[in-house]
Parts: C-alpha cells; structure tokens; sequence
C-alpha cells in the first residue's frame, strides 16, 4: 500500500475527465473514494484502481438527490475517514431551446450541478477546518464565461459554479483549504451523448475535442498548486479572452452560432 491515510474523494470517477483525475490521485498515493449511481462502472474502476496499490471505497450514490449527497459524508464519518481533497466533477447537460427542453430533466441538472456540490463542498471544509487543510477542485467550464444559446441551462449552473467558487477561495485564504476551478472547453467525453448534443455543430468536427487526460492533467497541477483556477488548452483561454472583451449580447449570439444544431440555418 501506497498510503494508508491519504484520501480523495471524485464524484464522476468512473468515466472522462472525472475518471483521468481519480487515475492521477491513485498514481500519487491517494486513496479513493469514488462515487457514481452504477454499481458496475464502480467495480471495474475499483479494479483498476486498487492496482496501483491504494484503499478504494465504492460509493453509489445518486447525486441528483440531496439526501444521497447527506449519506454519503455521513458513510465517511462513520468509518473515520476524512478525504484530504475533493474533485467535484460529476455534472451534466441538455441540448435544446429552452422552451422545448423538459423541465424536471433541467432541475435534476440543477441538483446536480449546482444542489449537490455545494452540501458535499460544505460538508468538506466543516471537516477539512478543524484539520487546517484541504483541497478543492470544481469542474467548471469555458461555459461560465457566456451566454449559451441551446444549452443555457447548463451555462447557468456552470456560471454559479465559477463565482462561487472564486467566493468561497477569498473566504477560506487563510484556512489552509484550497479552491481551484478547472474550465475546459468542448472535451471528448460522453457528455454530449448524455446531454443529447450530438446533431450540435460544436461536434462537427471531433477531432477538435479535447482528450480528457490532457485537461485532467491541468486541472490536477493546478489544484496542487493551490491556484484559483485554470482554462485548459490555447483555444478555449482565446475563447474565454474574446468572452471577457464583448458584450454579453454578442457573446450569446457567437455562442448560439457554434452550438445550434448542424441543420439549423
């Protein structure tokens, strides 16, 4: 065994960028603690995982509801273990115009995305204080800088996600707790199959995606570094640059222009 006391706690870690991170913290010494709702996905990474000789605890919660968040840190609790980090990177989307897209699929994001990172980032720092220390990693996204026309749901939670994490970093600097946001752009994940985004012209051309390692492996050294946050890859920093310098307005319209679907005029 690597460790026996050092835990990292990903949510998502069972595929994408998500997974590249657990793979990063387990190659470092961490134990896991991994977290999806599907109980195989959790095995086989389990698996896979505990070969590079570290613990890894299997969670399968189902994020989307509270009340899963709750136990899951009260699991920990019970079984003395106090995660040293937290990769909160499960999240999803839906494509669409709002006024088409269903609902009670757009509050479940919303649970997810925003409802069930900030209980289990609360309940983190209200363990992490009292030991003086800790690291966060949130998933945002190039997303949180603009408007997203097709996909505004999503580019909501993910704009709350960036300020607020920028608030609670200010909040907690001298605590010796870390906050760091990771903000990729369009990554070749099953996030767009997930979010019904594949008839979108951003996917005209995979190639262009960008591998998750690669922006796992950012958001890692940032996160170690205990930086604020970091935009993964030289085009999404552009896009994120030419975000900053127009108005919202015509950041929703370019926006609009990449995400529409491929037959949409």
């Amino acid at each position: 065994m690597k460790s026996n006391n050092k835990y990292a706690l990903v949510t998502g870690a069972t595929s994408g960028i998500g997974y590249e991170l657990a793979k990063l913290l387990a190659q470092d010494g961490y134990n896991l603690v991994i977290v999806a709702r599907n109980h195989d996905e959790l095995n086989v990474k389990e698996k896979e995982f505990r070969a590079y000789g570290i613990e890894v605890i299997v969670m399968a919660k189902n994020l989307f509801q509270a009340g899963d968040v709750y136990s899951l840190y009260a699991d920990l609790a019970l079984n003395g273990i106090s995660p040293e980090i937290l990769v909160n990177d499960a999240g999803q989307g839906v494509y669409g115009k709002f006024q088409d897209t269903d609902i009670h699929r757009e509050i479940d994001i919303i649970n997810l995305n925003i409802i069930s990172v900030i209980i289990l980032t609360k309940l983190f720092i209200k363990d992490r204080l009292e030991k003086g220390g800790g690291k966060i990693l949130n998933l945002s996204s190039v997303a949180s800088k603009s408007p997203g026309p097709w996909h505004s749901v999503y580019h909501g939670t993910k704009a709350f996600i960036q300020s607020w994490s920028e608030g609670i970093r200010e909040e907690l600097k001298d605590s010796g707790i870390t906050v760091t946001a990771l903000l990729p752009g369009p990554t070749d994940t099953d996030f767009f199959n997930k979010a019904d985004m594949n008839q979108s012209k951003i996917l005209k051309d995979r190639d262009d995606l960008a591998n998750p390692a690669d922006v796992a492996k950012d958001g890692y050294d940032a996160m170690m570094n205990g930086d604020d946050k970091v935009i993964s890859g030289l085009n999404n920093k552009l896009t994120v640059a030419m975000a900053n310098m127009t108005t919202d307005s015509m950041a929703a319209y370019r926006m609009s222009e990449m995400q529409k679907p491929v037959n949409e005029k």
